[in-house]
This record gives structure tokens, sequence and C-alpha cells, in this order.
């Protein structure tokens, strides 16, 4: 299987690189591309903490759904979950300092999935969140592939 990267540079912008984490998010559940479709955010100012507090929103949605409560309670929590994920995403973007944002995402679909790739290398670069953020891709014949890869496999996720 090989794989493309891409790379998009927010710069000092952490409120789009929120909005394409989420429009990553929206398109791995509509279109199932769940280990074809990874992505990995690098701040080099704060690296280990923006990751974390970018990953920790998604894992305390969560938790509401593991507890199974009553019908008529299950609604009530799942409302004020989503309100305070929300705050708490807010906030959390609000922490981070204001410093240069870059995503990096890896495209890995097999061999028989050549059409689809060739749409989605068209476009997530088209895309709202993606458009200004100066996109680059990286093909495996490419000369910086092993660099790009190496990268994407020492950042956090």
């Amino acid at each position: 299987m090989a794989h493309i990267y891409m790379t998009f540079d927010f710069g000092t912008d952490e409120e789009k690189a929120q909005q394409a984490r989420h429009k990553l998010d929206g398109w791995k559940q509509a279109f199932r591309l769940d280990k074809k479709l990874l992505y990995k955010f690098e701040r080099p100012a704060q690296e280990s903490d923006g990751t974390g507090q970018a990953e920790a929103v998604p894992a305390k949605k969560e938790t509401p759904k593991a507890e199974k409560p009553s019908k008529g309670a299950r609604a009530g929590k799942a409302g004020g979950a989503k309100a305070n994920a929300q705050k708490e995403e807010k906030q959390a973007t609000a922490a981070t300092p204001n410093g240069p944002v870059k995503l990096h995402l890896r495209l890995a679909f097999s061999g028989h999935e050549k059409m689809t790739e060739e749409r989605w290398l068209k476009r997530i670069p088209t895309e709202e969140p993606f458009k200004d953020a100066a996109p680059e891709t990286v093909k495996g014949s490419d000369p910086g592939f092993a660099e790009i890869e190496g990268k994407f496999e020492a950042l956090e996720g």
C-alpha cells in the first residue's frame, strides 16, 4: 500500500487548523476512512501539549455513551456533554499559543482504489479550511518522501 502525504501550513491560525480537524473527522466517519486517512498536527512551540489538548476533546465526548443511563437521562446528558465538550475545546484553543501549526495528512489507499485516491487528492486541497493553507503533496517517488514519512511517524497522534 503506497502512502501519499499532504502538508498544510496554517501559520498561526489555530481556528482554521481546528476547522480542518473537524472536517477530516467528519470525512473519516462519513466515508469510513478510518485507517486510510490519518492526520497529525505539528506545533513546534508546544508539540506535545498542543496535540494532547486537541485529542483530549474527542475522548471526552465518548464517555457519556459508555455509561448507558436510562432513555430519559441519556437524552438530557448528551446535550450537556456536547456543550461541555465545546466549552472545553474553546478553552483548549484559547490556551494554546498562536504558534505555527502544520497539518500532516497521510492517505493510504490500496492498489485497487486508485480512482478514490485521485478524487481525495483533488478534493482535499480545494475545500475551505485547506485551500488557504499552502497545500503540498508528496508521493512515494518524490525526493522528500522519506523525510516527510519520518516526520509523520515521529509526531504524536
